[in-house]
């Protein structure tokens, strides 16, 4: 079993239902790591490990002397609220116990085409900040990507001239009416680097880079809430 506790400084900052759009989020990993998807990958391997439960974790403590657990809850709980606005992303907001959990899906991180197959995958992090006074813990787990693959996509498949498919990828999650499109979950631990032999190695590697780079906008995002709050008057001179 493998554990990755990373302690990450970096900025970035977009937010819209969640911490950046995908765009934003590929030009942000491309001014970091370049745009060879498969050498970044292998360079951030050498740095990575996952979890005892074979998830990509990162992990950061961030320091806040002089402020409440109270006041900690309440800046993070307007960065959250603010942030994720799908109401089903906070999934725990408990301040009694000083803990916030976000789950909330970032769509199609990844376009790939195949020799068979044109992919699309989307991760789905979950967020766990726990709250001390003068203190933080941010927990940024993802164990699998979500992938939506069209058969008629691919280099060597056959299009099919009557109807739209990859343009569908923009489909709801239970719409099953294209037969041509179909889900899968990839675990992060059975796919390039982690396994060196995968033939979905070119688009595991974006997907591991941009996964990487997503973590660093959200610890930067939460720290900059609790240093300055989310819009920088959230103080008691008013």
């Amino acid at each position: 079993m493998l554990t990755a506790i990373f302690f990450l400084f970096c900025g970035v900052g977009s937010a819209q239902a969640q911490i950046m759009k995908a765009a934003d989020l590929e030009r942000y990993a491309k001014e970091r790591y370049g745009d060879r998807w498969l050498d970044a990958a292998a360079n951030l391997a050498h740095g990575l490990e996952l979890d005892k439960n074979e998830s990509l974790t990162y992990q950061q403590v961030i320091e806040a002397p002089g402020k409440t657990r109270q006041q900690l809850y309440v800046a993070l709980n307007y960065w959250a609220t603010a942030t994720f606005k799908d109401k089903q992303a906070i999934t725990l907001n408990d301040k009694e116990v000083g803990c916030i959990i976000i789950s909330s899906t970032i769509k199609d991180i990844v376009e790939h085409t195949g020799t068979i197959n044109k992919y699309a995958v989307s991760i789905t992090p979950v967020i766990r900040i726990d709250i001390k006074e003068g203190r933080i813990r941010v927990t940024y787990t993802v164990q699998n990507y979500d992938i939506l693959a069209d058969t008629s996509g691919g280099w060597l498949s056959v299009p099919d001239e009557n109807k739209k498919t990859y343009g569908d990828s923009k489909r709801k999650a239970d719409d099953k009416t294209n037969a041509r499109l179909y889900d899968e979950q990839w675990e992060i631990a059975r796919h390039y680097p982690f396994v060196e032999k995968d033939p979905q190695k070119r688009t595991c590697s974006k997907a591991l880079v941009m996964t990487h780079a997503y973590s660093n906008a959200v610890m930067d995002k939460i720290q900059e809430a609790v240093k300055n709050g989310l819009v920088g008057n959230e103080d008691d001179d008013w």
